[in-house]
């Protein structure tokens, strides 16, 4: 079997931020189908945890979904940014945070059936606050709350945004599997 191809691209639209189009895709068993899809630049994510091991979460009112949201800092990817530079931006644009240690929580597909976007995700530590840069547009709200109660809210459905339940989910784990290690250290 080889890997899908595009054999033809039929454009809907062209957006700021979006490109939807029409494709038909040889697919790796060889048939063939037309898919609407979605591409997007891609984004990045920050999960920013303080000294007290709280996390930094946007309270964020979105028209799409019809109300407000509970998710990490983040961002679209803007031309020649890497996803790394989008997460320092979006943390200091939208929570007012820079960050001295960061760790790459690797990628999430947001809807990998119509959306080409990719999210990168990163853990933000040795944080100074910094004057918050909110975008024309954005109605955002920024709360800290502790790492085990946000990670609660993902459980019990008060978080549902999908970067921030992955990126809060991957923090938790790698904080977890850092104290794991810690404890098996007989130096401790």
């Amino acid at each position: 079997m080889s890997e899908g191809k595009i054999l033809k691209r039929q454009p809907a639209f062209q957006g700021k931020v979006i490109d939807v189009a029409v494709e038909t895709v040889e697919l790796p068993d060889g048939s063939q189908v037309d898919l609407e899809m979605v591409h997007h630049p891609g984004g990045a994510a920050a999960v920013a945890l303080d000294e007290q091991d709280r996390v930094c979460l946007l309270r964020q009112f979105r028209h799409a979904s019809d109300g407000w949201l509970w998710e990490l800092p983040a961002g679209r990817i803007d031309p020649g940014e890497t996803p790394f530079n989008t997460a320092q931006r979006e943390l200091l644009e939208e929570a007012g945070l820079q960050a001295e240690d960061w760790t790459d929580l690797g990628i999430m597909h947001s809807s990998p059936g119509i959306f080409t976007e990719v999210i990168h995700l990163w853990f933000a530590r040795g944080l100074t606050s910094v004057p918050v840069e909110h975008e024309h547009g954005e109605v955002i709200e920024v709360h800290w709350m502790p790492l085990v109660q946000a990670l609660d809210w993902c459980d019990d459905g008060n978080i549902t945004d999908s970067k921030t339940l992955v990126g809060l989910y991957r923090a938790g784990a790698l904080i977890k599997n850092r104290l794991e290690i810690l404890s098996e250290d007989p130096g401790c």
